[in-house]
């Protein structure tokens, strides 16, 4: 069914959780469910190492438990598995894929764009009909170590020229989440301090109680002309 870019955008808040990569299927899904359990609002299916065949059975495994539980599942960088699956969305980097021909071809789904510390790649996503924008860096990531710092100021930045959800991406932790959020994030991307916690529903409602909080609505403001 196809929704609109308000119904998709208006899911857009909370935490965003990123699948860490895990060969095992079963502790995989075990690890979604409990982060589902503790709050995730989202979440996106992550593989860069895994064969094509591989990845779709993670892929097809996730999207019949977060459809379960009521959560989309985004597709990270594959615009082909998230056509076959008819995956809830898909998320873009820089190298992977032409925005506005992602949003040809998956006119109903959440389409997500990382612009990384550059505000003019936001509004370039949101021109392409994105429905979120990443940004980050925002702290430093075990992850991605090597990542430029955005800094929390091109949070509120991007959403502030946009109009659209901005995803804080980086080094996002139980001690920085609300800081993240104040600034002006819409959900927080979060793979280790979520996924490498010993207890995951716990760092889940952890990561999440930022956006319980009534001093963590931002009001957007228009958008600049696109």
């Amino acid at each position: 069914m196809t929704t609109s870019a308000s119904e998709r955008r208006r899911r857009l808040r909370g935490l965003y959780a990123v699948t860490p990569e895990i060969d095992d299927l079963a502790r995989l899904r075990d690890l979604v469910d409990r982060a589902i359990e503790g709050g995730a609002r989202l979440v996106q299916y992550r593989a860069k190492r895994l064969a094509a065949r591989e990845r779709r059975v993670q892929a097809e495994s996730l999207l019949a438990l977060c459809r379960e539980r009521g959560v989309p599942l985004i597709v990270n960088d594959d615009l082909a598995l998230a056509i076959v699956l008819d995956a809830d969305g898909l998320h873009l980097g820089r190298d992977d894929g032409d925005p506005r021909e992602a949003r040809s071809r998956l006119p109903g789904a959440i389409l997500g764009v990382s612009c990384y510390d550059d505000v003019a790649l936001a509004v370039a996503a949101a021109e392409a009909g994105a429905d979120y924008v990443g940004i980050g860096s925002v702290f430093a990531s075990a992850t991605k170590p090597q990542a430029v710092r955005s800094g929390l100021a091109a949070l509120g930045e991007a959403g502030r020229l946009t109009g659209l959800p901005v995803a804080a991406i980086g080094g996002i932790t139980q001690a920085n989440a609300a800081e993240a959020v104040a600034a002006g994030a819409d959900m927080l991307a979060v793979i280790s301090s979520l996924f490498d916690a010993p207890d995951v529903a716990a760092a889940a409602r952890a990561l999440s109680r930022p956006f319980e909080t009534e001093d963590d609505t931002h009001v957007r403001t228009q958008p600049a002309a696109l």
